[in-house]
């Protein structure tokens, strides 16, 4: 992808936002994905964390990346299920669904590596976008301090 471009000064903001719709992303399954409900409310869906009034749905690129944040995690021992999915699906259809302002985070472990596909106009539909006027959802400052990750 065109992440390190983008880190490193330059790089191409819209071909980069192109490489992540059109990627096959790994989406790890959040623990208890056999029903019951995690303490992220998600049923055991995708993984993700809260901050800043944000749910981040986790990607990886491939399984070396997902396999560092297992580390970074201290949860390496344990097998990892995830889900292979378009970048586009999960800013598309996933977002909303999760019920609250939602972005997603690639390779999340790269310190690097990583980078941010925030819930704003032009990254996920208009309808959930943060800063769209008429947007289902705003961050709400009394959640802006809460951090769950799961």
């Amino acid at each position: 992808m065109e992440i390190a471009a983008i880190r490193g000064g330059g790089g191409d903001p819209a071909r980069l936002l192109g490489e992540f719709r059109r990627a096959v992303l790994l989406v790890p399954l959040a623990d208890g994905a056999a029903g019951s409900q995690d303490t992220d409310g998600s049923h055991g869906g995708l993984m993700s964390a809260v901050t800043g009034g944000v749910r981040w749905l986790y990607a990886f690129t491939d399984e070396d990346a997902l396999a560092r944040f297992a580390v970074a995690r201290a949860d390496a021992d344990r097998e990892w299920e995830y889900l292979a999915v378009l970048g586009a699906r999960l800013t598309d259809a996933v977002v909303p669904m999760v019920g609250g302002p939602a972005g997603v985070v690639v390779n999340v472990a790269d310190a690097d590596g990583s980078m941010f596909f925030p819930p704003v106009s032009g990254i996920v539909p208009d309808a959930y976008a943060v800063d769209a006027a008429g947007a289902a959802y705003a961050v709400d400052a009394v959640d802006a301090d809460r951090t769950d990750a799961s």
